[in-house]
């Protein structure tokens, strides 16, 4: 190395750079001028190449350069590295520039050199040599380079529809698009995950990188319209039914399965059948009939909607209802347990349809107990799809027409009255239905306690206490549903507690959960020795599965579920029911906060439910008008019971967190 050698070495990072060897610096090192006259500091082993000839200048850097990109021509290479593989020598760059420009000058080899160092595809470097690739090997670089650059392509074409999107241009995303967007929703569903390529699209989009900037980028872009339920989609519950399931409906709904308890049902057509539900139910899969008998007794028939008609054991409907364990009642919508053409159509009890059923005959006591009961595969034809509303105008107005309807009313409080004596525990909370329109008008409904209300009611009840009792009788491996007896606050200080919500409150909270077995055990909330769900096969899978057992041993032919196979499917299927039902519970909780959040200004009357930590004034407070329960820190001394004014001063429902004021 000399003074005034023109060498070419590497920047920190990993541009190249001429420079013009000035002075020594050391023993070794040299200080190095550039074309700006900017000193780098050098070692030998730094240099990638020198460039003959000279003394030079750092004034003759710049046109140097210019000349060696002006007259740079690649095109060549590849017939250069075609000779060069079948001669099987190692090449110089000045041998190079023979080849690709018939002259080695010093201009010509540096371009040569800068063709060599550049290349990706045909040489690789050894030494001062550079040796030609296999031929395989070229051919799979080439094939990864073009990758690479369909891929920049896309990413820029990606990154353009983005910036059309924020501008509010119509998009449409492609398949590559997608992928990206649905980086963004991975980052927004499992932020705690380290998501790199989420977090370079947000800085491209100029947001900062967090799950929230994620959330609000593909809501402002269109990707999500931002009723996205996360909770749901943080969840195992399927966003869609199985091709399989979708084919399997399909031909029922075009073709139904030949019934094989066809013949064996029991023709119930002429009795008066009433469906009673909200009126924007949809699978109606109960209804209810008197039947009068000699001597002036009644028997009340609870007819069941009977799925298995259309469903086998094991095969894609049962399977896929098995995964989702039951239907989900969100307040954007419904997602049924079974394909919505089914569940809506041939399997339920449709109003002026001849439909397949699994009914149960009762005759009570003069207590209210069961005197006798009966389980028959049937055939009804329902008379009346009535709403609540309508049955408590029926009972108000005494219509003499449906007397079934009174009796039904008589019987249910008959009921009520038998299973209070058995020691039920009844427990009356406001409860809140939350609906969320298509254009996202969020509507919160009191759900009220009501005579037609509590006759559905006690009637399933009915209905799955006979159940209970004839699977018990037969030793059917069913899933009982049990409850352990709570242990009660004294009665002395239930008293003192104010009647209404905060009692009512205070009893729910020492109720135990309750439980599920293949054998039963006393249901202690509803006072009953033995009870299982029967009366929602279209809509909850533990009661598909007691119509599968049930309906089996009533035709005389082998149970489709041994009991080590039923605890098999019940610990699946519990664990699936309490993910659905903790999603309901937080979708249920979001759109409540985001309806206070879209009402700051208004004023609630809230009432002290009972202390979260009563040390830190933590408590649980009711917004009355509205059903809701949400924790609240209290600045001044309070009892439970007492009736505060309160206002919202911060919702942020992405987050969980609602805060209020007391007004004064």
């Amino acid at each position: 190395m000399e003074k005034g050698q023109l060498v070419e070495f590497r920047l920190q990072g990993g541009e190249r750079r001429l420079a013009v060897l000035d002075r020594p610096e050391g023993k070794k090192d040299w200080i190095a001028l550039d074309h700006r006259g900017h000193p780098h500091k050098i070692r030998p082993q730094q240099v990638e190449y020198q460039v003959q000839g000279g003394p030079y200048s750092t004034t003759e850097i710049s046109g140097f350069i210019k000349a060696a990109e002006n007259n740079q021509d690649n095109s060549a290479l590849e017939i250069a590295w075609e000779i060069v593989a079948e001669e099987g020598k190692g090449i110089a760059p000045v041998d190079l520039a023979m080849l690709l420009f018939s002259e080695t000058s010093p201009l010509y080899c540096y371009i040569a050199h800068s063709i060599l160092i550049e290349d990706r595809i045909y040489f690789k470097r050894k030494g001062d040599l550079y040796e030609a690739r296999p031929a395989n090997q070229v051919e799979e670089i080439k094939h990864q380079l073009e990758v690479e650059k369909l891929k920049q392509a896309e990413k820029e074409e990606f990154v353009s529809k983005l910036q059309q999107a924020l501008a509010k241009e119509k998009v449409e995303w492609s398949e590559g698009d997608r992928s990206r967007l649905e980086t963004l929703e991975r980052y927004v569903l499992q932020p705690e995950q380290v998501n790199r390529a989420a977090h370079e699209i947000l800085t491209i989009a100029g947001k900062p990188p967090t799950p929230e900037a994620a959330h609000d980028l593909i809501v402002e872009v269109g990707w999500w319209s931002g009723r996205e339920n996360l909770y749901l989609s943080r969840s195992s519950y399927p966003n869609h039914f199985s091709k399989k399931a979708i084919i399997l409906a399909q031909s029922y709904l075009a073709t139904p399965p030949v019934d094989p308890a066809e013949s064996e049902r029991l023709d119930l057509s002429t009795l008066k059948v009433y469906t009673i539900d909200d009126e924007s139910t949809k699978e109606i899969d109960d209804g209810l009939s008197i039947e009068y008998l000699p001597g002036g007794k009644l028997k009340v028939w609870v007819h069941i909607a009977d799925p298995t008609r259309l469903v086998l054991p094991d095969d894609e409907l049962d399977l896929e209802a098995r995964r989702r364990s039951t239907s989900l009642y969100l307040p954007t919508g419904m997602i049924p347990m079974f394909p919505p053409e089914l569940a809506t159509g041939p399997m339920s009890l449709v109003q002026g349809r001849l439909c397949p059923a699994l009914s149960f005959g009762v005759v009570l006591d003069e207590l209210g107990a069961i005197s006798q009961y009966e389980i028959h595969p049937s055939l009804i034809k329902p008379t009346y799809r009535l709403t609540y509303e309508d049955v408590d105008e029926m009972l108000h107005l005494g219509i003499e027409a449906e007397p079934e309807i009174s009796s039904l009313a008589q019987l249910s409080k008959l009921r009520h009255r038998w299973r209070k004596s058995q020691g039920a525990i009844d427990i009356s909370m406001p409860e809140a239905v939350i609906k969320v329109s298509q254009d996202d008008q969020i509507k919160i409904e009191l759900l009220e306690s009501s005579t037609a209300r509590r006759l559905v009611a006690e009637m399933m009840i009915l209905a799955g206490e006979t159940a209970g009792k004839y699977c018990q009788a037969h030793h059917l491996a069913v899933p009982f549903r049990g409850q352990p007896q709570p242990e009660l606050p004294p009665e002395e200080e239930l008293i003192n507690l104010p009647a209404g919500p905060v009692r009512s409150c205070a009893i729910r909270r020492c109720m135990p959960r309750s439980e599920i077995s293949i054998n039963p055990t006393r249901h202690a909330s509803l006072g009953l020795a033995t009870y299982t769900q029967v009366t929602s096969p279209i809509r909850r899978y533990t009661d598909l599965l007691v119509h599968f057992q049930l309906k089996a041993h009533l035709r005389g032919i082998p149970l489709p579920f041994s009991s080590e196979k039923m605890q098999e499917v019940l610990f699946g299927v519990t664990l699936a029911s309490q993910e659905a039902v903790s999603v309901e519970r937080q979708t249920n909780r979001y759109w409540g906060l985001e309806y206070l959040r879209r009402h700051p200004d208004d004023i609630w009357q809230v009432l002290v439910l009972r202390w979260l930590r009563e040390d830190e004034n933590l408590g649980l407070i009711l917004l009355e008008e509205l059903g809701l329960e949400l924790p609240h820190r209290f600045e001044r001394n309070v009892s439970l019971g007492d009736r505060l004014t309160m206002q919202v001063s911060r919702s942020d429902p992405q987050r969980d967190e609602i805060r209020f004021r007391e007004l004064v």
